[in-house]
């Protein structure tokens, strides 16, 4: 009766690890922090012109349009010369296959 518990108890382990723990990502396949890039809107920064994620780096509203940085300093620098800078943000769309 006692290898009997100890197996039940076991059992239920594993089952509350492969369902809530890290086992979850093996059966759902959800890998929270590892998005993949190409779901995500992909901003050209204005300033040095490196891609910046939707939800990377900083961001700014100019004029209803969103503008993304990769640094503080390039967005310090956009906002001294916003008028020049700020034409039309570029945005790179994922394609949805």
């Amino acid at each position: 009766m006692d290898g009997l518990l100890t197996l039940l108890l076991y059992a239920g382990l594993f089952y509350l690890f492969m369902r809530f723990g890290c086992g979850a990502h093996l059966t759902h396949g959800h890998h929270h922090g590892h998005e993949k890039l190409k779901d995500k809107d992909i901003f050209i920064d204005p300033v040095c012109g490196k891609q910046v994620a939707d939800d990377e780096g900083y961001g700014e509203l100019v004029d209803t349009k969103l503008f993304r940085f990769c640094s503080k300093a390039c967005l310090e620098e956009f906002d001294e010369n916003k008028a020049e800078l700020s034409k039309k943000p570029k945005v790179i769309h994922p394609k949805n296959n």
